[in-house]
């Protein structure tokens, strides 16, 4: 008796010894994560921050006839190789505009080079000795700062660093973000309201079945090859435009928001629907009327976690064509355009040390928008789901 209680004793000891190795290992694997987590903020953060500021200069402007055909003329020698050539061709043309300028001056803050703002931020630039002293004179006298950079929310891309914003990359963005929930959610809601509530249990809705769960496991650089020989090749849809970009997203969408519909549905308890027919109501009234209205909080939170992944998507919106230079914002879904995902691949190509910043910087922005909408689906689950 005593020897079997010994080994049973025994064998607890090795179990209780495996788990507390398994919750150590557990543990060691949820900090190890959240430390690599915490380092890609931190490097984030430090990487992206000072791109939301931007070199600003104070020049003397004095409107010549030299002026009118070359901008830099208008200004200090000296002072102007500091200043951003994006403001140097605006000169010509403001004296087109308004040809009383002609003979006056002016004092103006406008943009400084990429490589002045570097130099402000102690990163690398390309500054030489005699610019340097320059620039620290013009530092100590109050006409060379760092201010918030607007330019970075107000303008699209450009070549020029210190020049390049996201506004055109995040117009695109929404529209094709519009393009992809007027598609995917209601297609998606009633796929899975007619394979849950109509469709027979048979070979062929198995096979749909099947099929929906393994098109929201792919690569979803393989919706970009299907949106390119299906829409671009096939039914001409414009090429890097929203709404071919907005279409392909759709297909990789639907499976996601098809699965989050379906497990909505279910989570209705069935004496919902057994009520509702006891009173008379037909199966579509009680779709319409009960079902629908106690799993659209499900339904929400899954459409915009989809979409949430469809807007951090890059690979099948470079295959259609949506990683192009676009300076302008889109005005149309037929337009060329670009998204904040594919912008930020461009800029991490370049290979300006101030585009590494405006990298990081487009990634803060996108991040902010996926967490911003990830916790609307987390609160809007939260407020509106029923425990039955």
């Amino acid at each position: 008796m005593s020897q079997s209680f010994d080994v049973i004793s025994s064998q607890l000891k090795k179990r209780h010894r495996k788990s507390a190795r398994l919750k150590w290992i557990s543990m060691s694997a949820l900090g190890l994560a959240g430390l690599f987590l915490v380092l890609f903020f931190a490097d984030m953060l430090s990487k992206g921050l000072p791109a939301f500021q931007q070199a600003y200069i104070q020049v003397e402007l004095e409107y010549n006839e030299d002026a009118t055909r070359m901008g830099r003329a208008a200004m200090d020698p000296e002072v102007s190789r500091l200043v951003s050539r994006t403001f140097e061709r605006l000169i010509p043309g403001m004296l087109r505009d308004d040809p009383e300028l002609l003979g006056t001056s002016e004092t103006r803050w406008v943009l400084a080079t990429s490589d002045v703002d570097q130099y402000l931020k102690g990163h690398d630039n390309k500054l030489r000795g005699n610019q340097q002293e320059v620039v620290e004179e013009l530092v100590e006298a109050g006409r060379l700062e760092l201010r918030f950079n607007t330019t970075f929310f107000t303008r699209g891309d450009s070549k020029m660093a210190e020049s390049a914003g996201i506004l055109s990359a995040a117009v695109g963005t929404v529209l094709t973000m519009l393009v992809t929930l007027a598609i995917s959610f209601p297609v998606g809601v009633m796929t899975a309201v007619y394979l849950e509530e109509f469709a027979p249990d048979n070979r062929l809705t198995q096979l749909i079945e099947i099929n929906i769960n393994n098109l929201a496991a792919i690569p979803s650089i393989l919706f970009g090859l299907l949106g390119l020989a299906i829409f671009i090749s096939f039914f001409g849809v414009p090429r890097s435009s929203p709404l071919v970009g907005g279409m392909t997203l759709a297909l990789m969408t639907l499976p996601v928001i098809i699965i989050a519909t379906r497990t909505a549905l279910r989570s209705v308890p069935d004496s919902i629907r057994h009520a509702a027919f006891g009173v008379g109501c037909s199966r579509w009234q009680v779709v319409r009327d009960h079902v629908l209205p106690l799993a659209m909080p499900g339904i929400m939170t899954g459409s915009i976690i989809g979409l949430a992944q469809a807007m951090g998507e890059t690979a099948p919106l470079i295959i259609v064509g949506m990683v192009a230079f676009i300076p302008d914002v889109s005005a149309s879904f037929t337009q060329a355009a670009t998204v904040l995902p594919a912008q930020i691949f461009t800029w991490a190509g370049e290979p300006e040390r101030a585009f590494v910043e405006k990298t990081a910087g487009g990634i803060l922005v996108l991040l902010s928008i996926l967490i911003f909408l990830n916790a609307s689906a987390v609160i809007l689950r939260k407020k509106f789901e029923r425990r039955w």
